[in-house]
């Protein structure tokens, strides 16, 4: 009789199988036959991808429950903050207030300013006298967490920001990320006390950081707010100065 491809041993069949996009592996290959499903659902398989992008780590091998799901959330695992450094002007942005004399972009270091540790990192927005705000809404279909991933593993989401005064005048920043429903229902909310920076401050870039765990199910939509203004009211822009924004999603360790 002919050899088959489901002749081969287990493990070549896993190494042969691990080669390929986990989208045709959950889609296709899964489907094929009682054998594929099973390899398809193999650990050892899900392991061997997760060594081959360089996921894996030895000291992970007993915080992971289920090696498919670390390895989708590795692969998807990006900045879903799209324009966070101003490169393509305002694009993707929406300009929620906008008072003053508006929202700008300045290269890094700015009037007074100084540099932000990361080099990649060549321009920022800066604020008005008058309230600035801007925000991006991010659906999380589209960006390929599906319903279920959501609902079932909730994933943590890592959301960061980073702000930093003119050294001449006083500013104020405030940061909103709400986590919501498929009607737009709050359902976490991270809303720290807003940071009034005051006057001949040392100018330095700062980091806010928040991790969403163990939230309710039904999480769609990701809405991010950043903003502020000057607290001295000098025409032109003297506001608080904000970039390099991220929202990440990553898998669960214990």
């Amino acid at each position: 009789a002919m050899t088959t491809i489901c002749d081969l041993p287990e493990d070549v069949l896993v190494e042969l199988l691990s080669l390929l996009p986990a989208r045709d592996l959950l889609r296709t290959c899964r489907a094929v036959c009682a054998q594929w499903r099973y390899v398809v659902d193999l650990t050892t398989l899900w392991k061997r991808k997760c060594q081959r992008e360089g996921f894996y780590l030895q000291n992970l091998d007993r915080s992971v429950s289920d090696w498919k799901v670390f390895y989708i959330l590795c692969h998807l695992k990006r900045n879903l903050i799209k324009n966070p450094c101003a490169e393509e002007k305002f694009q993707h942005w929406k300009l929620d207030n906008n008072e003053g004399d508006k929202w700008k972009i300045e290269n890094m270091p700015g009037p007074h300013g100084r540099e932000i540790a990361d080099p990649k990192v060549q321009k920022y927005f800066v604020t008005s006298y008058g309230p600035c705000f801007k925000s991006q809404l991010i659906t999380l279909q589209k960006e390929g967490y599906w319903n279920q991933l959501m609902d079932e593993k909730r994933p943590e989401i890592v959301v960061k920001d980073w702000y930093a005064a003119r050294f001449d005048c006083g500013c104020r920043y405030e940061l909103t990320v709400r986590l919501l429903s498929e009607d737009y229902i709050v359902l976490a909310e991270f809303r720290p006390e807003p940071v009034v920076i005051e006057q001949w401050s040392d100018a330095v870039w700062r980091e806010i950081s928040h991790t969403f765990q163990n939230y309710p199910p039904g999480v769609r939509y990701i809405w991010f707010q950043h903003g502020g203004q000057d607290t001295q009211f000098w025409a032109g822009w003297y506001g608080i100065r904000v970039t390099n924004s991220s929202i990440t999603i990553g898998p669960l360790t214990m």
